[in-house]
């Protein structure tokens, strides 16, 4: 009875003589018997079988994939549409335009190993090319670094790095170029002159009356210390022309004079010399930029009370066809002292840019931030651009000149 229990509960076993249980092992009692998936057991044959199968899958599914990709290679599928990947910035428009944005236009400067700068160094073309005053003032405006002291580029569209001679030509289309305002103004028309007289090491300030004491004071990137050598600064390119011709490299006419005002009220023998500045009985347009804020410590009636009366000044003269330009303070650095972070820190850098750009617009007169393109480059005080921080300064009103309808 108990056999023939034990093969009907189990089908897979078959029939055994009864065997006393042991009384020393609880499971001696158990039957051995074959595994009911012995047939499925994996052998090293069949564990060879299956990777010989698998690889030729993997060959076979790789060669359909690489003839279907080749024919839409850089495409990527998206749903129902196709988007092509691109680089973030595209290489500048061909032609002979161009070219001289992607050469080192200061291969030729006077210093140009000496001061150690490549006009690559402070900005690389991509296309497209800006093509009206509006669109150029917003990308330079808006523009940036990838990193600190990087080469700075406009946002959405590119600006010119202008050869010497393109500046010269720029510059001769204008009666004059007036800069009207503060030291960072200054230190514009040093920068235009480092380009009108292709050098690096002593163009932005008067060095044909140096001392040994100043040339070694004032070379390359420290003619725009504001404490050793503002006073050297060259306010206008007919003191050049007086005194080291020969260093101009301009074939035709310019005339770049800078007036700083600062102060408000406004002197009156100050404004008696913004006249004499601005009066012109030529038939050629004027252009005229305007630089202020930190004097009246960011403080925005002060300074719109300043650019009224300035205004007020040069339309009680003879001039009547000319452009006007706002360029804001650039960006402040780490340098500069903490109990000026507030009132004259980023975050009020920031909205005097911005609250200048609307008023200034209220009164014809453009505006050209510099906040963006400032932030990470070197200053030597928290407060003024070094060299290069100048150069890029004074090629973005180049650019802004360029664009100007005669």
């Amino acid at each position: 009875m108990v056999q023939a229990s034990r093969f009907k509960d189990d089908p897979f076993s078959s029939p055994l003589l009864e065997t006393p249980p042991s009384v020393a092992v609880k499971w001696a009692n158990r039957v051995a018997r074959p595994s009911r998936f012995s047939g499925l057991r994996l052998t090293p044959f069949r564990i060879g079988i299956l990777l010989l199968f698998f690889g030729s899958f993997v060959l076979i599914h790789d060669s359909f994939s690489k003839s279907g990709s080749s024919k839409f290679r850089g495409a990527i599928d998206m749903g129902n549409r196709t988007a092509v990947a691109q680089a973030a910035f595209q290489p500048p428009e061909s032609g002979s335009y161009r070219v001289p944005d992607t050469i080192d236009t200061f291969q030729s400067y006077k210093f140009r190993s000496a001061c150690n700068v490549s006009s690559l160094d402070l900005h690389p073309p991509f296309s497209p090319l800006c093509k009206d005053r509006a669109s150029m003032l917003t990308a330079m405006s808006s523009g940036g670094r990838i990193g600190h002291d990087a080469p700075y580029m406009p946002r959405g569209c590119d600006m010119r790095w202008f050869t010497s001679e393109e500046v010269c030509e720029i510059l001769g289309r204008f009666d004059r170029v007036v800069l009207v305002g503060d030291s960072m103004l200054r230190h514009m028309i040093g920068s235009m002159n480092i380009l009108i007289r292709k050098d690096l090491g002593y163009g932005a300030v008067t060095d044909w009356n140096f001392s040994l004491q100043e040339r070694k004071e004032c070379f390359c990137n420290e003619q725009f210390d504001t404490k050793l050598c503002s006073v050297q600064g060259i306010y206008k390119t007919a003191d050049v022309l007086a005194h080291d011709p020969g260093s101009v490299s301009c074939a035709n006419p310019i005339n770049v004079i800078m007036e700083q005002i600062v102060r408000f009220p406004i002197p009156q023998e100050e404004l008696d010399r913004l006249k004499i500045s601005v009066t012109s009985a030529g038939n050629k347009l004027e252009a005229i930029v305007f630089g202020h804020g930190l004097w009246s410590n960011l403080d925005l009636k002060k300074s719109l009370d300043w650019l009224d009366k300035v205004l007020e000044t040069i339309g009680s003269t003879s001039t009547k066809g000319w452009h006007g330009l706002f360029v804001t303070p650039n960006a402040a650095g780490k340098e500069k002292p903490d109990d000026w972070i507030v009132t004259q820190g980023n975050k009020a850098l920031m909205l005097f840019e911005e609250a200048i750009a609307v008023e200034a617009g209220k009164r014809g007169i453009e505006h050209l931030g510099t906040w963006n393109m400032s932030i990470q480059s070197n200053k030597y005080d928290g407060v003024h651009l070094d060299m290069k921080g100048n150069l890029v300064k004074a090629m973005m009103v180049m650019n802004w000149l360029n664009l100007i309808e005669h």
